[in-house]
């Protein structure tokens, strides 16, 4: 997860966006629309409400995750990105233009140049080789062998997949399979890369290791990455905004640290309950900025303004007095005292009411 000052450009924006699965959507959107939930839409009318009213706005370059519990509506929305699924209502922009009014011939663009997708599944054709699934996508825009190969070669390499190229995917195991899947994606060079759980079916350390790989990656290619999971450690340590759903709806988003700290409702705090804040909250979250550190004790030390809260700890070696000065670039950007690192380590209390919030910003 990257941390940066200015705020990047807005590369796909949904804007109040319905999808409702069944035989009459739109008369469903109308009981929708009076408030009717999820639930009582499907016992009294028969319908799946999949989406209530999506406004998210994704940044450019960065890693935006979308996570929620199974039937929250994730994959749906995903799956409208690249209209794969086609709303029931609202507007979906990729660079300023509303995707819903393109022709099916540029639809094929922006699906083969524009958006790459991964999935949990691997998708990988069985009777190609490891170099053919790579190079697919190029394949498919009419480049030569020796130019597909090229680019799949490069990435099959960046991904650890060297010395596979002749492979089958019935010849790897789960982990490799989505390196190559991976490599598919980024040998389309696609700036917008859609992620489907993809790391889900793998076993944990495996599961681990993609994941450091995805960031390294980012940090290097700064994609505009869609990254959809159920698995909120997996959020905190990808995302650089978070959008967390619930029955077709956005609970609240931001960012990640943000969220942490103030979360929005009780179904928010439940979510957020279990984690190590100690490892996921950072420092310049919590810091006091422009302050000039001093102790009581006497002991400053200095910590980085994106170190962990765990590191901090760590440095503290149990002396309650000592004062952290906050550096970033080489700055002094604030200090960071021990009564706030203990705070922040205690979860904030959700609004009294208890009720869902609907929408956050």
């Amino acid at each position: 997860m990257t941390d940066q000052n200015e705020t990047p450009e807005t590369r796909v924006s949904l804007k109040q966006l319905y999808k409702i699965f069944g035989d009459d959507p739109e008369t469903a959107m109308e009981h929708v629309r009076n408030g009717l939930s999820k639930a009582d839409l499907l016992d009294q009318h028969n319908h799946v409400l999949g989406l209530n009213d999506i406004n998210i706005d994704i940044p450019d370059g960065k890693m935006t995750v979308i996570m929620g519990l199974s039937g929250s509506g994730k994959s749906t929305l995903i799956r409208h990105l690249n209209l794969l699924i086609r709303p029931t209502d609202g507007e979906i922009e990729v660079d300023g233009e509303n995707i819903l009014n393109y022709s099916e011939a540029q639809l094929r663009t922006l699906r083969q140049q524009k958006m790459s997708m991964v999935f949990q599944k691997f998708g990988l054709l069985p009777h190609r080789t490891v170099l053919e699934n790579a190079g697919m996508p190029l394949a498919v825009r009419g480049f030569s062998k020796s130019e597909w190969a090229e680019q799949a070669r490069k990435w099959l390499n960046r991904v650890g997949l060297d010395g596979q190229e002749n492979q089958h995917p019935n010849q790897l195991s789960g982990g490799m399979q989505q390196r190559v899947g991976l490599a598919r994606a980024l040998t389309s060079n696609a700036p917008i890369m859609l992620m489907d759980e993809a790391f889900s079916a793998l076993d944990p350390l495996i599961r681990t290791d993609m994941q450091n790989l995805l960031l390294e990656l980012q940090e290097e290619l700064q994609k505009t990455v869609v990254f959809i999971t159920h698995d909120l450690d997996e959020a905190l340590k990808l995302a650089d905004k978070l959008v967390i759903l619930k029955d077709g709806f956005i609970v609240q988003q931001g960012e990640p640290q943000r969220i942490l700290l103030e979360p929005a409702d009780a179904y928010v705090e439940e979510f957020i309950t279990d984690i190590n804040r100690a490892r996921v909250l950072r420092v310049r979250s919590v810091m006091r900025t422009g302050a000039d550190p001093k102790s009581s004790s006497g002991r400053v030390e200095a910590i980085g303004a994106d170190d962990t809260l765990e590191s901090a700890l760590a440095k503290a070696k149990g002396d309650t007095s000592v004062c952290f000065k906050v550096e970033r670039g080489g700055k002094v950007v604030g200090q960071l005292d021990m009564t706030d690192l203990v705070r922040a380590l205690v979860p904030s209390a959700p609004p009294e009411d208890g009720n869902t919030a609907r929408k956050v910003a």
